[in-house]
């Protein structure tokens, strides 16, 4: 399964209350972090709902 990386660009000051519970729930929460996990139809989920506030780097698939 491919692996995606979160990066934390944009601050969470404004942001509504689901989208700050989706940001801790990916581990982040600060200007500058980051997180990896497997792709999964949850992730993407999650990441239409902050993906404003975050920067996506997806890897390639492994084998």
């Amino acid at each position: 399964m491919a692996e995606i990386k979160l990066l934390q660009v944009k601050s969470s000051a404004g942001a509504s209350a689901p989208q700050l519970e989706t940001l801790r729930s990916l581990k982040l929460g600060r200007i500058g972090k980051s997180a990896s996990f497997s792709d999964t139809p949850q992730l993407r989920g999650m990441i239409r709902v902050v993906g404003h506030l975050v920067e996506v780097d997806e890897a390639g698939e492994e084998s």
